[in-house]
């Protein structure tokens, strides 16, 4: 496990101020005119928020530009530091790509941003969850476990889940009857049986955040596992739409410079900046995630906390995918997850 997160205090909280301030106060060399470095992003209100609060705000303070590389790919991580070819300095991952990029030599290490802050050579960003939405016009109560998402007779209707075998297995067990705290290691077996139960149900296996929202919206789906941020976005302009909280899956995503960047200096003191205190709490605010920095917290009122998954109250309903103690090569996984949708 990663661990639990962090409750803030005054003592982090004035040493993340004063990691802040060094970054503020940075070298020369940051302050160099025409220095840049490009970041590997992902698109729509993350990059929205990311513009505001991490990218412009950062160039303010040191003077090195910010270029953007989208969409975040492992696969150009990978080929960049083989062939020398650098594309971008700095990128986001969830945990299990970091994983793998740790153990292919793909990152740098970097020194620990904040008290706890670091995990297999990435700097922790921010919490999402996977969470079920519906539509609260047809199903009023609505599903409030994985095995309602998974009961076609109580709840009949159109689903969606993601493509994504690392994050759908673990709620197939919780649709099978496996309990929160005994999920890992995987059995795989089980979760695929699992899966062949309600396959023919779910018309949209999405593969972007944006498709999610955008079917749940308009009504293509009664019902979608779908990442919290997302969900908050489709409610906004479709109020009948609900969620819960109950049994959601935390993830965790971390900054993390590319092994050999020719920016390196510069690149670590953006993921110093973009994981201090204020500069990650008005992201995450923006963004809707919840920040791992715990002295983050200092700058999130009561109000926008409970809208996060890591808020104390939402945090207890669900659970944290176990990547250390998946229960199976990942790699195998996700190929025998792609040969079983097309069969």
């Amino acid at each position: 496990m990663q661990g639990k997160f962090l409750q803030p205090t005054r003592r982090g909280f004035i040493a993340a101020a004063g990691a802040t301030a060094g970054v503020l106060a940075a070298p020369s060399i940051l302050r160099a005119q025409g220095q840049s470095i490009a970041v590997n992003s992902w698109g729509g209100p993350w990059l929205e928020a990311a513009k505001a609060h991490l990218f412009e705000p950062f160039t303010a303070a040191t003077g090195v530009k910010v270029e953007i590389v989208s969409p975040v790919s492992f696969a150009k991580l990978a080929a960049q530091v083989q062939t020398g070819v650098y594309e971008f300095d700095v990128t986001t991952l969830g945990a299990g790509e970091l994983l793998r990029a740790e153990q292919a030599g793909l990152i740098n290490e970097i020194g620990e941003p904040y008290p706890g802050g670091l995990f297999h050579g990435g700097a922790g960003s921010h919490a999402f969850a996977t969470v079920i939405g519906y539509n609260a016009n047809k199903f009023p109560e609505g599903p409030k476990t994985w095995a309602d998402f998974w009961d076609v007779e109580k709840f009949p209707g159109a689903r969606s889940l993601q493509r994504y075998p690392a994050r759908i297995l673990p709620l197939a067990l919780l649709a099978d009857g496996v309990p929160m705290d005994h999920l890992y290691p995987l059995d795989i077996d089980r979760a695929f049986a699992a899966l062949d139960r309600i396959k023919e149900h779910v018309v949209v296996w999405w593969t972007a955040g944006a498709q999610s929202s955008q079917i749940l919206r308009d009504g293509e789906v009664d019902f979608c596992g779908i990442w919290h941020s997302r969900f908050f976005e489709a409610q906004a302009a479709t109020p009948h739409l609900q969620m819960t909280w109950n049994q959601g899956q935390q993830e965790r995503a971390y900054w993390c410079v590319a092994k050999n960047s020719p920016n390196r200096e510069a690149a670590e003191a953006f993921v110093k900046f973009a994981t201090s205190a204020e500069p990650l709490a008005k992201f995450c605010i923006q963004a809707e995630y919840g920040p791992l920095n715990p002295d983050s917290m200092q700058f999130v009122s009561d109000e926008q906390a409970k809208r996060m998954p890591t808020y104390p109250a939402n945090y207890a309903q669900t659970f944290e995918q176990d990547i250390e103690n998946f229960g199976g090569d990942i790699a195998e996984v996700s190929e025998r997850f792609e040969e079983w949708l097309a069969s």
